[in-house]
């Protein structure tokens, strides 16, 4: 059976414009609800002082990123290393994620089921600002939402989105999610290049 998502849009339907002259032009934005926000957070105070990591599916409309459920995954990096280019022996879990291949065809699989896509990556940084690392850049793919959480000293604050340009450095992207009890949204997130 397929699930309607049709609920999820009549949600998530307003537009992130900036007005540029007589223009507007829409920026890079990803949609979450406040649940989403609270998974990934909580995920990642879990696996401190660890990075977590996991996926999120959605849909994009018109360049908007929407996502409709949140799926934590367990951190690969240990199994993972040695599929990297650069010397990994030196790191560990608490400074580097990966999702086992077996898990983002099976996520992928499943979405589709549901006519979702993988929409973006989450994970965590312990006590390091949610800047994407020279790492998360080289290893990142295009068309995804990179969100980074910043875990301090086991609580979680900032969180920020991130997404590739053509030159394969990192963007900032807005994340909205809708306010507590209205319709209306709130900028969670406006990083900073």
């Amino acid at each position: 059976m397929v699930d309607d998502y049709s609920h999820y849009k009549a949600r998530f339907d307003s537009y992130n414009y900036q007005k540029l002259g007589n223009l507007k032009i829409l920026t890079a934005v990803i949609k979450l609800l406040p649940e989403h926000l609270q998974t990934i957070q909580s995920h990642a105070e879990s696996t401190y002082p660890e990075e977590c990591c996991g996926l999120i599916l959605g849909y994009v409309t018109e360049g908007v990123k929407t996502a409709v459920e949140v799926i934590p995954t367990a951190n690969a990096w240990s199994s993972e290393a040695d599929n990297f280019a650069e010397n990994n022996t030196t790191h560990s879990t608490n400074r580097r994620y990966a999702i086992a291949p077996l898990v983002m065809l099976q996520v992928q699989k499943s979405a589709r089921d549901r006519s979702l896509n993988i929409i973006s990556i989450y994970h965590s940084h312990p006590n390091y600002p949610a800047v994407p690392s020279e790492c998360d850049r080289s290893y990142a793919w295009t068309g995804y939402s990179y969100i980074i959480v910043s875990v301090q000293n086991g609580v979680a604050g900032e969180i920020n989105s991130w997404t590739l340009d053509d030159n394969h450095q990192f963007q900032a992207e807005t994340i909205l999610a809708l306010e507590s009890g209205n319709s209306d949204y709130i900028k969670v997130s406006t990083n900073l290049n």
